[in-house]
């Protein structure tokens, strides 16, 4: 209970999430964007989501009060991030869209940093993955309730649009996630409790950590130098997988909209329909995260959770390559199937990983350096999307969302590759290799007068 208590928060912070994702580009281009200026319009978020995590990781780190650690931050970035979601479907232009958007996704940041360290700081290690795995299946349930959500509206008898143009399905879908996100956080703020710092030391460090801001970069900048090797290689790993993210959360409901229905302008109710129907495929790489989670632990038991995660990342890029071969909206659900399996790796083993190479008074500052690589492909993606689809597949080019969503799939791919090289420290040595150990060089029983304490076969 204590893990679905600690983990529930997610639930919330992915329903606002899943709807930015699925809807903003849609959004924005309702507002009058043209799809080469729609990676420029994401840039202002991730550039704050680069200077929030880690400040907010270190400062959750040095913070201890009647909430605790990590809580304060959960619960002020949900009050911040519900406001932004009610207030976005009133947007009356791109730039209105595009500061809520900023708040919302700076906000999203300060919510969900502390949440992964909250699940290392509370857990074992052997319990992590399990930990990291909860989180996973509330990803995924938040997610396919806002997914589906303008789909169910419309299926109710919603319809009409605002006075700039966006669906009023899409309005009250953004106002129930405020709703849901300020929820499912107060849920976990009241229902858990933390561990204090294990120390005299450490506690004092904590009191003091609302000296000066000079004491907190340096902090950053130190733990930034002494980064660990696991830590190195997961980077890479989590950097391409994030690019290709974005790709298909950028464009893949544009691609349904024109490549799937046909549809060719923006305005029209064709389109509309297209991006309802976007956002409900999206829904099912959701429901099927939650529904594999708790299959991962097993699986990465069986073979190692660096295989699992390379595994489930081949997944996910022949579900976006598919794309290019169906025109048939029910096929379309199916490569979201490959999307969820990778999605429901994504959001638990890097992270398994990660906690087992970190040490513990520097988990919030080391997990909000590790989002650098969510949050500076973002910005790549921002940058230079647009002047990728111009240069290489045109700038009126219909199709040029489906090329990005494929470029996503070889993204997936090459991320799967690089996962294979990671060394994951905190993983114990399978019996089948222990036993073929042996075969070469035989266990045998210490000669000494005075044997050696043995640290067990991890060590030996």
């Amino acid at each position: 209970m204590q893990l679905f208590n600690m983990s529930f928060g997610f639930l919330g912070i992915q329903f606002g999430w899943g709807l930015q994702l699925a809807n903003m580009s849609a959004v924005y281009e309702r507002l009058g964007a043209k799809p080469d200026q729609v990676p420029l319009l994401w840039l202002a978020a991730p550039v704050t989501g680069l200077l929030v995590q880690p400040v907010i990781g270190a400062l959750s780190d040095r913070t201890w009060g009647p909430l605790g650690r990590r809580r304060p931050y959960f619960l002020a970035g949900a009050i911040l991030a519900s406001i932004a979601l009610f207030f976005m479907p009133t947007s009356s232009s791109l730039w209105m869209a595009a500061t809520l958007l900023w708040i919302l996704d700076a906000s999203i940041n300060v919510s969900m940093e502390p949440f992964r360290a909250f699940v290392a700081d509370k857990l074992d290690v052997s319990q992590r993955t399990s930990g990291f795995v909860m989180q996973s299946f509330f990803i995924g349930v938040g997610a396919s309730l806002a997914n589906a959500l303008p789909f169910v509206l419309r299926w109710a008898g919603v319809t009409g649009n605002t006075a700039s143009g966006i669906p009023l399905t899409l309005k009250y879908s953004f106002q129930a996630g405020a709703a849901a996100f300020l929820l499912a956080v107060l849920w976990t703020v009241f229902t858990t409790t933390e561990f204090p710092p294990e120390d005299a030391a450490a506690l004092d460090r904590a009191g003091r950590g609302r000296g000066g801001m000079g004491a907190l970069f340096g902090e950053i900048g130190t733990a930034v130098r002494e980064i660990p090797t696991t830590m190195r290689q997961l980077a890479v790993v989590q950097f391409v997988t994030w690019l290709g993210l974005f790709c298909m959360w950028l464009f893949f409901v544009p691609t349904v909209a024109r490549h799937v229905f046909g549809a060719t302008d923006a305005s029209s109710e064709l389109y509309a329909r297209g991006i309802e129907w976007g956002g409900l495929t999206f829904a099912f790489y959701s429901i099927t995260c939650f529904v594999v989670a708790f299959a991962l632990p097993p699986l990465a038991r069986a073979t190692s959770r660096r295989a699992t995660h390379a595994m489930a990342l081949v997944c996910g890029a022949a579900g976006l390559l598919s794309v290019y071969l169906i025109h048939d909206p029910y096929l379309l659900l199916l490569t979201m199937v490959g999307v969820g399996i990778a999605w429901a790796s994504i959001l638990s083993m890097p992270y398994a990983i990660l906690s087992g190479s970190l040490p513990a008074e520097r988990m919030g500052v080391y997990m909000g350096i590790f989002n650098f690589f969510i949050v500076i492909p973002e910005i790549l993606a921002s940058l230079t999307f647009g002047p990728v689809i111009r240069t290489f597949f045109g700038q009126d080019n219909p199709d040029a969302p489906l090329y990005m969503v494929m470029l996503g799939g070889v993204c997936m791919l090459v991320a799967a590759a690089l996962a294979m090289r990671v060394r994951d420290e905190g993983e114990p040595v399978p019996v089948a290799v222990l036993v073929g150990a042996d075969e070469h060089e035989p266990l045998t029983v210490q000669g000494s007068a005075q044997p050696v304490p043995s640290s067990g076969p991890v060590d030996a």
